[in-house]
C-alpha cells in the first residue's frame, strides 16, 4: 500500500527463524524508488494489514502480540521512534479494518472467538490459543452461536472511543466506506461459515445504524467497496466455492437507487477493485492464464487494459495492490521470479522496488527446467488449458497430475511451493489443468461444474494427461495424482474411474458426501453444488462419493488430513482409509495434529513434502538410477 504522498510503500513481508511453525509477519517499508528497505515493527507473533492514514501521518496494522492467534489493532506514527499503540478494545478478534476517507475513524471488522476461518485459509477457528489444561474439552453448541459472529464497530481516532455499528443479530463478512456516514457490507442472518453462500449486500448508516439492503444473488458477492463520494458500489458477483476466492463479473450499484450496472470487462474475470476517484476503478482479474490490471470508467463505460502478465499477482487468487501516481503497485511473482513488490508505470514499464533473495531462492529456480501453458480438448470438445513445469533435462518424465482445489479456483504460474520444488528436484514433471470449473473463463464455465462434480471436469483433466503423453513430456507407465480440497476429492475420486494411476495422494480430500454434508462448516455449500439436499436427489451423494465406490480401486493412495479441519474433516480421510484397507489396496492415512485444512507449518509442511515424494516413488516402475 502507498503512502497518499506516494514516497513509500507499506507492506507485509514473512520470516522464518527456523524450521518450526509459520513465517511470521512483520510490517515493512520501502521508498516506491525502491531504495531504504527496512522492517518497522518486530512482533512477537504476527504483524499484518498496514494501512495508512489518509494523510499518511499514522500507520496501522494488525497484531496478535498479546495472545497468540487473536489480534488487536496498533498505531504508529510515521517517522516517529517508539512502540506501536493499541487502538480500542473488541469483543473478539480484529479481521481486518478501513480508514475513513477524513481520517477520523476507522471501520473494523471483529470476529467472535469462535468465528470460522474460510476453509481456503485453513478452517479451524479465530478465538486464539487456549489458555485451558489439556483435559478441557472443545465445545460446539447452538447456545453458542453469537461466538461465531462477525461484526464490525468504529474507532474514534482522536479519542479512541469504541462502538459497535452493526446489528447484534446480523453477521457481517466484509465491509467498506462508503462516503463519511455510510458503510456498505456482506451481511447474512447467520453465521455459520456456509451462511456466506447466501448473503446480500447492504449499507449501514453510520450515526443510526441502521440497514438497506441493495443487493442479492443466487450465487455469491464478494470484494465490495465504496466510492469516495458515497455515490455507488463496486463489488464482484461469480459462483464460489471458497469465501475468499470470488472471481466473476464486475458489478456497479447506485447506493440511492439500488440500481445495478453490469460492466462488461470482455474476457476477463475481475477479481477485484478499488475506487481511484468517483469515476475511476482499478480493476484487478484473470484471463485463462494470464493476470490482467484494467482501469475502468464508469461514466464513459471504458475499459483500458494496463498491464497483463503470465505470473500471479497477489495470493490465493486475490490480488494485492493499489494505484501509485500514474500507475500502480502489486505484488507478483511467476516460476522464474520470487515474490517481488513491482511499481508498474503508467506506460508498463515493470520496476522492482523490494525483491529479497537468498540461496533458497536459488535451488528453487534451478529446479525449474521450464514451465509452459499447455491447450487441450476435452471429450466433449471444450478446450482446456493448464500448465506444465518440467525439471531440467529430457522427456519424457514421470507426470504428477495436480489437481487444483475450489472447485471454483485456478492453477497460476507463481513461484515453487515446497512439494512442487521437491517433486522437480526428484525429475517428476506436473500437469496443472484448469478444467471446467476453474476462475478466469467467466461464469459460464466456472458453472459447469456445480450439479457436476466428479462429472465431466475428470474428462477434462484426464485429457490432459493424454495430451502431455501424446506430446512426449510424460511417460503412460509413470503416472502419479495428487490435489488438495477439491483436488484431494479427485485424487480419491479418479482412481475408483481410471486404473492408470500408479499412486495417489490426496489432502484433505472429500470421500463421502453424506457425511460431509452435516460433518463439513460447509455443509449448505455441498447442497448447492451437488444440486439439492440428500433426501432430494441421493443418488448424487451415492454415486459421486468415492468411499462408496472403493471396489473398482487399485490405486494405492495415501491420505493426510488436519485435526482442526472444518470444511473437510478428519474422518472423510479415515473412511477411505479403511474402505481401501479392507480391499487389501495399499494405503496410509496420516492425520496432523496442528493443522487445519491443508498443512502449512513447518516441519509439518516437509513432512508431507517428503511423504508424497516418498509414496510415488514406491510404487513407481523402476528408473534405472535416473532419479
Amino acid at each position: 500500500m502507498p503512502t497518499p504522498d506516494g514516497a513509500e510503500i507499506v507492506f507485509r513481508g514473512e520470516r522464518l527463524d527456523r524450521l518450526e511453525g509459520h513465517p511470521v509477519g512483520r510490517i515493512c517499508l520501502v521508498g516506491s524508488d525502491g531504495t531504504g528497505l527496512r522492517t518497522i515493527t518486530d512482533g512477537p507473533n504476527d504483524d499484518s494489514e498496514p494501512r495508512w492514514s489518509p494523510d499518511g501521518g499514522r500507520l496501522t496494522f494488525r497484531s496478535d502480540r498479546e495472545r497468540k492467534g487473536r489480534h488487536r489493532l496498533y498505531v504508529l506514527d510515521r517517522g516517529a521512534i517508539g512502540e506501536a499503540e493499541a487502538l480500542g478494545a473488541f469483543l473478539g478478534s480484529v479481521e481486518w479494518h478501513r480508514w475513513s476517507p477524513d481520517g477520523s475513524r476507522i471501520l473494523v471488522g471483529v470476529a467472535g472467538d469462535a468465528a470460522e476461518q474460510a476453509d481456503a485459509l485453513g478452517s479451524g477457528t479465530l478465538g486464539g490459543e487456549r489458555e485451558a489444561p489439556p483435559w478441557v474439552p472443545d465445545v460446539e453448541s447452538s447456545d453458542l452461536g453469537e461466538a461465531e459472529r462477525r461484526s464490525i464497530w468504529l474507532v474514534e481516532t482522536a479519542t479512541g472511543d469504541v462502538r459497535q455499528v452493526s446489528p447484534a443479530d446480523r453477521n457481517v463478512w466484509e465491509a467498506d466506506w462508503c462516503g463519511l456516514d455510510s458503510i456498505v457490507a456482506v451481511v447474512s442472518d447467520g453465521a455459520g461459515e456456509d451462511a456466506w453462500y447466501g448473503a446480500g449486500v447492504s449499507v449501514f448508516d453510520v450515526g443510526s445504524g441502521g440497514e438497506r439492503p441493495i443487493a442479492s444473488s443466487h450465487v455469491q458477492l464478494g470484494w465490495v467497496a465504496g466510492s469516495p463520494s458515497g455515490e455507488r458500489v463496486a463489488m464482484i458477483e461469480a459462483v464460489c466455492s471458497d469465501r475468499v476466492v470470488v472471481c466473476g463479473d464486475l458489478r456497479v450499484v447506485d447506493v440511492a437507487t439500488s440500481e445495478i450496472t453490469s460492466v462488461d470487462l470482455g474476457d476477463v474475470d475481475a477479481s477485484l477493485a478499488r475506487w481511484l476517484d468517483d469515476d475511476r476503478l482499478l480493476v484487478f482479474g484473470r484471463r485463462g492464464l494470464d493476470s490482467v490490471v484494467l482501469e475502468v470508467g464508469i461514466d464513459r463505460r471504458s475499459v483500458h487494459e494496463r498491464w497483463v502478465t503470465s505470473g500471479s499477482v497477489g495470493e490465493l487468487y486475490h490480488p494485492s495492490g493499489g494505484g501509485l501516481g500514474d500507475g500502480f503497485v502489486v505484488l507478483t511473482s511467476s516460476h522464474a521470479r520470487p515474490p517481488s513488490i513491482v511499481v508498474v508505470e503508467d506506460d508498463g514499464t515493470e520496476r522492482d522496488v523490494a525483491a529479497p533473495r537468498h540461496a533458497g531462492h536459488d535451488v528453487l529456480l534451478a529446479a525449474v527446467g521450464a514451465r509452459s501453458p499447455m491447450r487441450w480438448r476435452a471429450p466433449d470438445g471444450l478446450e482446456i488449458e493448464g500448465l506444465l513445469t518440467t525439471p531440467p533435462g529430457k522427456g519424457p518424465f514421470p507426470l504428477v497430475l495436480s489437481v487444483h482445489g475450489g472447485p471454483i479456483g485456478t492453477s497460476d504460474d507463481r513461484f515453487p511451493r515446497v512439494l512442487d520444488a521437491l517433486l522437480l528436484t526428484r525429475g517428476f514433471a506436473i500437469l496443472q489443468p484448469n478444467p471446467r470449473g476453474s476462475a478466469g473463463r467467466g461464469q459460464d464455465f466456472a458453472d459447469r461444474v456445480v450439479g457436476d462434480m466428479g462429472g465431466a471436469d475428470v474428462g477434462d483433466v484426464l485429457a490432459g494427461v493424454d495430451a502431455a503423453v501424446d506430446a512426449g513430456h510424460a511417460d503412460p507407465d509413470r503416472l502419479v495424482l495428487t490435489g488438495g480440497s477439491y483436488g484431494g476429492f479427485m485424487a480419491a475420486w479418479i482412481p475408483t474411474l481410471d486404473r492408470r494411476f500408479k499412486a495417489s495422494v490426496a489432502v484433505s480430500p472429500v470421500t463421502d458426501w453424506w457425511s460431509e454434508r452435516f460433518d463439513s462448516s460447509l455443509g449448505a455449500w455441498v447442497g448447492d453444488f451437488l444440486g439439492g439436499q440428500p433426501h432430494d436427489v441421493p443418488g448424487e451423494y451415492t454415486d459421486r462419493s468415492p468411499v462408496l465406490g472403493v471396489e473398482n480401486v487399485t490405486t494405492p493412495v495415501l491420505l493426510t488430513a488436519g485435526r482442526h479441519d472444518r470444511a473437510t474433516p478428519v474422518g472423510q480421510a479415515v473412511e477411505y482409509y479403511r474402505a481401501l484397507r479392507e480391499r487389501g489396496v495399499p494405503t496410509e492415512v496420516v492425520v496432523y495434529p496442528q493443522e487445519g485444512h491443508g498443512v502449512t507449518d513447518l516441519p509439518a509442511l516437509l513432512d508431507l513434502a517428503t511423504r508424497t515424494v516418498a509414496w510415488f516413488e514406491r510404487f513407481l516402475p523402476g528408473d534405472d538410477g535416473e532419479r
